[in-house]
């Protein structure tokens, strides 16, 4: 096993990261670090949230910094504001005796006029997110013409963002001479097309498998009807006493509405999305990274960046709408040699989204047992006793009320004092569990792809052909499309014939239920761009589909010319 003295960096360095606990170096560290201290490589690294990322891209960051060049020499992009000041707040402390090296973070939400302030006194290293630091390039305050080194963290994030047109802005900025650096959980197309745009013979280091989950994370998966899936969560979180997580829901009114029927039942919760104020969202982070709050509702924009240690679960109260996205959020748990768990609640209609997700990850998730009403109280009665057996108690605190507490409890013996403990404690428990019936979760297995009824030639009366705004070019397929009407109709859909196209696709839905696809799908966004849907008029099918066969007539003719011309060449060969 490695050292990090054997990776290279120098003493001032070692002596920081001493400090901070760090013995040996993590897998993605162990990789990274060498080579970027090598020469000026471009990199394209993956690995899942909390392997280590920052210190295996920081650390050789800062020993190429030249302190005596008081100009940024390196630029780091993050996606979200939390982020940006985490990875601000570890080079600091790596760089803490090296002396003069000046970290500047500028991001929104906060004061221009202080960063601008900080950028003019001279910064060394730049954290930045995307459209503050844009800001900044066009007021002419961020000089960035002697940076060498570029990175990207979480590549992914950003790109689903929407991000991508500022990066392109920011790096027309950098001297083309430079090394570029792009980190990431998942590897989707975008990720290949910026490597391919900004890099040069990039390397790529792969930690685990692309896109496969944290190793130390279970997946648990409970499937119930949609009716009863808040009554689910309520089980989940009192059969885990001691949970600490994220519950992750899929809009910003879903996520007020969770946190709010939670907090009105008893939990210690709160939510997290994008209505809120940049000093409530701060209000609530701080909360919830000293534990003042267990669980945390929140939406995956809001969640980004989320840098919090000992997460025990993530809760998918909805699956996400893109499937790589469940990967970073299973990730915020199981970090750092510790496990966790990953649970998804879904309704019957999800176990194929469920099914592509475990391609993904790598790996199978658990079918979940509800836990029932005598499970819970037992599991909570037994988190008492263990809280009671292991806590310390100072007697010099209550040597002074002992006497009044002993008098005021003499006439109970000890099996009373349990009983009227538990009471005392878990009341609320029991009274609730003895009205509320126990279910499980169902063993639905089909899936809507299993319920896609192929037609040929005209769509039956009782379909009506829709005109979607994505095609191939976007990354649409059938499967994904379901997933799509899956995600946002809540009742049963029949799908018909599906054509896609390079921009375009037309498909056929059950007639009656054609509006309310409609208006489900134009609540999405994919790759950033507004998802249109409306009835296809009959001069849109019959141009696209005449355009379909004129690339299938010309593929066609193009394959038969290439074979004459070998044939051709065979026989010259011949002769």
């Amino acid at each position: 096993m490695k050292t990090f003295e054997d990776l290279g960096l120098m003493p001032e360095l070692l002596s920081a990261i001493s400090e901070l606990g760090y013995e040996t170096p993590m897998p993605v560290q162990e990789e990274v670090i060498p080579y970027l201290l090598e020469a000026d490589h471009d990199l394209v690294a993956l690995a899942q949230t909390g392997t280590g990322k920052t210190a295996a891209f920081g650390l050789p960051l800062l020993q190429k910094t030249v302190i005596s060049e008081n100009k940024p020499q390196a630029l780091v992009l993050s996606p979200t504001r939390e982020l940006c000041i985490q990875i601000a707040e570890d080079l600091r402390e790596y760089s803490k005796h090296l002396g003069g090296v000046h970290i500047v973070p500028v991001y929104g939400g906060a004061s221009i006029r202080n960063q601008i302030y900080e950028l003019r006194r001279g910064a060394h290293i730049i954290v930045a997110t995307p459209g503050r630091l844009l800001d900044l390039i066009r007021k002419g305050e961020a000089d960035l013409s002697c940076v060498r080194q570029v990175v990207m963290d979480e590549a992914d994030e950003m790109l689903n963002m929407g991000f991508i047109e500022d990066i392109n802005s920011i790096l027309a900025s950098v001297p083309s001479e430079r090394s570029t650096m792009l980190f990431s959980a998942t590897m989707p197309e975008e990720i290949g097309e910026l490597s391919l745009k900004y890099m040069k013979q990039p390397r790529e280091i792969v930690i685990g498998r692309r896109n496969e989950g944290t190793a130390s994370v279970r997946h648990v998966c409970y499937t119930v009807h949609a009716k009863d899936k808040y009554r689910t969560l309520k089980r989940i979180a009192d059969f885990y006493p001691r949970i600490y997580g994220i519950i992750f829901c899929r809009t910003k009114a879903e996520t007020q509405e969770i946190s709010e029927r939670l907090i009105r039942d008893g939990y210690n919760v709160d939510a997290l999305h994008g209505d809120l104020s940049q000093q409530q969202r701060d209000y609530v982070m701080n909360r919830f990274r000293l534990h003042n709050i267990q669980l945390l509702v929140a939406t995956d924009v809001a969640a980004r960046g989320i840098d919090v240690d000992d997460l025990t679960h993530i809760i998918n109260y909805s699956l996400p709408d893109e499937t790589e996205v469940y990967t970073h959020r299973s990730g915020r748990t199981g970090r750092a040699g510790k496990t966790g768990i990953s649970i998804a609640i879904i309704n019957m209609k999800e176990v194929g989204r469920i099914k592509a997700i475990e391609k993904i990850i790598g790996k199978k998730f658990e079918i979940g047992k509800i836990p029932s009403g005598n499970e819970i109280c037992k599991k909570q009665i037994f988190n008492l006793i263990d809280r009671i057996e292991k806590v310390e108690v100072n007697e010099d605190e209550v040597a002074e009320i002992l006497p009044s507490v002993y008098s005021r409890l003499q006439w109970l013996d000890k099996e009373e004092l349990v009983k009227r403990l538990v009471s005392l404690e878990f009341s609320r428990l029991i009274d609730y569990y003895q009205e509320d019936e126990d279910f499980d979760a169902g063993n639905h297995t089909e899936t809507r792809k299993d319920r896609v009824r192929k037609t040929s030639g005209q769509a039956p009366e009782s379909f009506s052909k829709l005109f979607l705004n994505l095609g191939k070019m976007d990354g649409l397929n059938p499967q994904k499309l379901l997933m799509m009407v899956n995600r946002t109709v809540p009742d049963d859909v029949e799908i018909g014939r599906i054509d896609l196209f390079s921009r375009h696709s037309v498909f056929e839905v059950q007639s009656d239920m054609a509006r309310s696809v409609i208006d489900g799908l134009m609540t999405l966004k994919r790759n950033g761009r507004q998802i249109k849907v409306d009835y296809a008029t009959e001069e849109q099918v019959a141009r696209q589909l005449e355009r379909k066969k004129q690339r299938k007539d010309a593929r066609s003719a193009s394959r038969k010319d290439r074979s004459v011309s070998g044939k051709a060449t065979q026989g010259a060969a011949r002769k």
